[in-house]
């Protein structure tokens, strides 16, 4: 059975470094991948990998296969140097390993380790393992380029709209203060980030002549601004690797009374990233000038915040953010 290779998105070969500091077993991976059409750099301690791997003058490698055992540096700490260096931490790492004992393979994963193979290898279950990686490489690659180019974008629409320039890092560093305080997780936290900065990105598909009107919208126009989650939602849809953000995009506009939009979800049915993202950005909006009006008083921000909490917004999330807001701390930057 053969395992055919693809190459990377600019035409050339994958490149593999091989650290061992066995000449015979880097010579026996090297044949086995070389068969396979990948470009093979070897390396024969851990001090030389890493010279290697950190030598601006040629290209990252885009994978690295690693002994565990070897003198000097083991594979261990060859793998943690580089995945705590910024800019080499996504390369993929294999450890290869005689050792069967759990606690070894932990260790590995506490470097940093992305895969494991024992020796003696097999060269079929060697050559679809660095396919796979690989693969999984070049997708997550094209998923950050996606992101980056769908955060310029929101950044970009915001920087040419006097009214609403910054609002979306506001909401987000907001959000993400509201979010420790009720004890979320790291991941909802990243959650809560990546949609402050993306909440409102769906307004590209909203005329500006609506989005800039001084004076009330009719009822056609409030329903052009009302299509702004979803639209959101779709421009986001290339960021797979982050369906939950999708989803506080697509509902950070419902209401917990049930009267929002899109799909007019209610309390707990509304993801409680999105009810965070809520208050942080109508706290920002009401603070902030629109076209049709100037900035709202701190009070006034403040009492509307209290009046409308249990209807428009979760209570508990209002009661942290108005517990954050006395304190300072955080917030004290936007206090009007």
């Amino acid at each position: 059975m053969e395992v055919e290779t693809e190459n990377t998105d600019n035409g050339r070969c994958d490149r593999i470094l091989i650290v061992d500091d066995s000449v015979q077993n880097v010579q026996l991976l090297e044949a086995y991948l070389i068969s396979a059409g990948y470009d093979i750099e070897c390396a024969y301690s851990g001090k030389d990998a890493l010279a290697s791997i950190m030598n601006n003058s040629k290209p990252d490698p885009d994978l690295i296969i690693l002994d565990v055992m070897m003198p000097g540096m083991s594979g261990f700490e060859v793998c943690e140097e580089v995945k705590k260096h910024p800019d080499y931490m996504r390369i993929p790492v294999m450890l290869l390993t005689a050792l069967q004992d759990i606690e070894d393979k932990v260790k590995g994963y506490e470097a940093g380790a992305d895969e494991f193979l024992s020796k003696p290898v097999d060269k079929l279950e060697l050559l679809i393992r660095v396919k796979s990686m690989l693969r999984t490489k070049r997708l997550n690659e094209d998923l950050e380029s996606a992101r980056n180019v769908i955060y310029t974008l929101a950044l970009a629409i915001e920087a040419n709209d006097p009214y609403t320039r910054g609002h979306s890092e506001r909401v987000a560093e907001i959000g993400v203060s509201i979010a420790r305080e009720l004890g979320l997780s790291e991941n909802q936290q990243e959650t809560i980030r990546n949609a402050g900065i993306l909440h409102d990105i769906g307004k590209i598909g909203i005329s500006e002549s609506i989005l800039q009107k001084p004076g009330p919208l009719t009822e056609e126009e409030l329903e052009a601004v009302q299509d702004h989650p979803a639209i959101g939602e779709k421009i986001c849809q290339p960021l797979r690797s982050a369906n939950k953000v999708l989803t506080v995009i697509r509902h950070h506009q419902e209401r917990h009374d049930g009267e929002g939009y899109p799909d007019g979800l209610k309390g707990e049915e509304i993801p409680i990233e999105a009810r965070i993202i809520s208050v942080a950005d109508a706290y920002d909006a009401m603070t902030s000038p629109r076209p049709y009006r100037p900035p709202m008083a701190l009070r006034q921000v403040l009492d509307t915040l209290r009046s409308e909490s249990g209807r428009q917004w979760d209570p508990e999330v209002v009661k942290v953010f108005l517990d954050l807001y006395s304190r300072g701390g955080l917030l004290a930057r936007y206090s009007g």
